[in-house]
């Protein structure tokens, strides 16, 4: 069985993997600073947590599930512990791109990150469709980057991200790059921010007409809905005349002329500096 050490295995994020590491081949040994952190880990799972020595004793692959504004200081602990080969895996691109991933040419890096089920999707179970995060019952899509290491580790890599996110209905291989660029680049820059500005809308709108939170909620996200299955090709569709002047005469209203700057690298870094 391949040894696996997951740090932060009592966090938000290292619960969610020690949950599906359990259903998985992988040996996994688990490390948890905070008192709280382990005993959640003990009430909810049975586990005991070791020392980082103990953790890192065998280990092939090493995860970090540590939140990104300390992720630098957790791998340069981490890293000159372990032996030559091993994977250390990181869950966001933010900190490998901003560079605070200690440099060693005999180890390997990979990052990997879920998409998290999609709104159009074919789950048939409740639990299914309640799983908006994923990593429980609805299938998701995750990408992938080998940022260094030899390519057979890729296959290795990609095992552990089925596992840790699992049920996966695919993976995408990507740079450490491209994957800044889908987040916080597209996810997060764009799209929760745009998210943000509907749910000030639809509060907007229930302020000044006067009509219930329920019947703005249901009439937003029924067209968000319909709306969004025909502009990402669900389903074949036309807007009416009256939606398409709509969106030509809303849109610059809503968005600046220069909007597209934010994927623009030198944007993505600064996002990811105020980041990390």
């Amino acid at each position: 069985m391949t040894k696996v050490a997951l740090f932060g295995a009592g966090g938000k994020m290292g619960l969610r993997l020690s949950s599906n590491l359990a259903k998985s081949d992988f040996e996994t040994r688990h490390v948890e600073v905070s008192d709280e952190g382990r005993t959640r880990l003990k009430k909810d799972f049975g586990f005991d947590c070791v020392d980082q020595k103990t953790a890192l004793e065998g280990a092939e692959v090493v995860i970090l599930a540590v939140p990104d504004t300390v992720i630098g200081k957790v791998a340069a602990s981490v890293v000159p512990q372990v032996a030559p080969g091993t994977m250390i895996v990181v869950l966001d691109a933010a900190a490998p791109f901003a560079g605070h991933l200690p440099e060693r040419e005999d180890i390997t890096y990979f990052v990997t990150h879920p998409c998290h089920p999609p709104i159009f999707n074919d789950e048939t179970t409740e639990e299914g469709r309640r799983d908006h995060f994923g990593g429980v019952a609805a299938k998701q899509g995750v990408v992938n980057a080998l940022m260094q290491g030899p390519r057979e580790h890729y296959e290795l890599g990609d095992r552990i991200a089925r596992a840790i996110y699992a049920p996966v209905a695919r993976t995408y291989e990507v740079t450490v790059k491209q994957m800044a660029m889908l987040e916080p680049g597209l996810s997060e820059t764009v799209c929760a921010s745009l998210l943000s500005v509907m749910r000030e809308a639809l509060d907007e709108c229930v302020r000044r007409s006067g009509v219930s939170h329920e019947c703005a909620r249901d009439f937003l996200l029924g067209h968000m809905n319909i709306l969004g299955a025909v502009i990402f090709e669900e389903r074949e569709g036309a807007f009416s005349d009256a939606c398409d002047k709509a969106i030509e005469f809303g849109k610059p209203m809503l968005m600046r002329d220069d909007w597209k700057r934010v994927f623009e690298w030198d944007e993505i870094e600064d996002s990811i500096k105020r980041i990390t």
